[in-house]
């Protein structure tokens, strides 16, 4: 029996809540809420999956073909910053709302980390529910070929930026220099373009099984890649501690790949 689309959508936020919250209770123990940045791009694999398995039918090739595609831009990620991640204290940003909270971060925790980021989750994985519910054929047609492209040129992008970095700062030479080389040529962040890219070929996969109503997805991701926790984040502080950066600014696109100015 095939349920509505909100029917499984809801489903979905069940299992992100129920995920987030165990997270949240490993972070009391741990006493480390940065853990929940390793489980982004894990949390939309699970998503991705769970919504094939709830809806009827067998796994065609079309839908296999998607759900590897975000399991390699999911589990990528998660893989980079676990590696990056290990062994290290919690990140500087909730140090600090730790210290801001003081006793009461416990329970804060809860609601300004992990069931905001668990909302924000559930709303960005429409497409990963859409573009298999609305879809009844198992070929692709000329707009899944067109997301393919997308989905290509934005993992190159961020597969690229990420192992770049590492390679770059594990080399003491490095120390206090800027990164200007290879993909960080043609844009100050790669890696932040690359995920976005391919969120909005993931919305190209959902606008091909005729569901563009989930433009939203990508148009979030991106906001919050540009203006919130990426791009304008880093823009404050690098411009202000990493030497030559401001010049750095004026020469290399802030986002989207392009030649870099004389």
């Amino acid at each position: 029996m095939e349920y509505s689309f909100l029917h499984y959508y809801l489903w979905g936020g069940a299992l992100i809540l129920a995920l987030m919250l165990l997270l949240w209770l490993v972070s009391l123990l741990l006493k480390n809420s940065s853990i929940v940045d390793i489980f982004w791009g894990a949390g939309f694999v699970l998503s991705a999956w769970f919504y094939a398995l709830l809806l009827p039918g067998p796994l065609s090739l079309r839908q296999g073909l998607f759900l590897a595609l975000v399991t390699l831009w999911g589990m990528r990620l998660t893989l980079h910053i676990l590696i990056r991640n290990w062994g290290k204290p919690e990140d500087f940003r909730y140090q600090k709302w730790r210290e801001e909270a003081g006793r009461g971060w416990w329970i804060r925790s809860l609601f300004k980390v992990f069931l905001l980021q668990g909302i924000l989750m559930w709303l960005i994985s429409a497409p990963l529910l859409a573009a298999q519910y609305h879809y009844s054929q198992s070929h692709l047609i000329w707009l899944d070929y067109v997301a393919l492209v997308i989905w290509a040129i934005g993992f190159f992008f961020e597969a690229a930026g990420d192992a770049q970095l590492v390679q770059f700062r594990a080399n003491p030479a490095h120390k206090g220099k800027l990164l200007n080389t290879g993909v960080w040529k043609y844009t100050r962040h790669p890696n932040y373009f690359g995920d976005a890219a391919q969120w909005w070929a993931f919305y190209l996969f959902s606008l091909a099984a005729g569901a563009w109503w989930t433009v939203f997805s990508p148009l979030l991701m991106t906001f919050f890649l540009v203006k919130v926790s990426g791009v304008a984040l880093l823009e404050k502080t690098l411009a202000e501690t990493k030497p030559g950066y401001r010049e750095y600014m004026q020469t290399t696109s802030a986002f989207i790949p392009w030649f870099p100015k004389k």
